[in-house]
């Protein structure tokens, strides 16, 4: 996103989520696929999208969606590797538990 650039509404970003669950339809079975799909794209890792739906498929939904929020809160600019923090946030919050 473009400093310049107004904050995408949520509505507009559920609009745009569901659309690509649409065209990915035919090749998604259960939930938590469309759910490690959408961490996989929206990280930028999309090489290890398997990994994601596995995780989707065995973690608590409320710890990935911390650890995914974290990342998304975070300064872009300064972070390298999304994927990498939210691994690591996510074994943080793990951890807690």
């Amino acid at each position: 996103m473009n400093k310049s650039s107004p904050p995408q509404l949520f509505a507009d970003t559920l609009v745009e989520y569901k659309k690509k669950l649409e065209r990915r339809k035919k090749y998604i079975k259960n939930e938590f696929q469309a759910y490690g799909l959408m961490l996989a794209e929206e990280l930028g890792d999309w090489d290890h999208k398997s990994l994601y739906i596995r995780l989707a498929k065995n973690t608590d939904k409320n710890l990935l969606d911390k650890a995914f929020y974290f990342v998304k809160d975070q300064n872009q600019n300064t972070i390298n590797s999304k994927g990498r923090l939210f691994m690591w946030k996510l074994k943080q919050l793990k951890n807690t538990i």
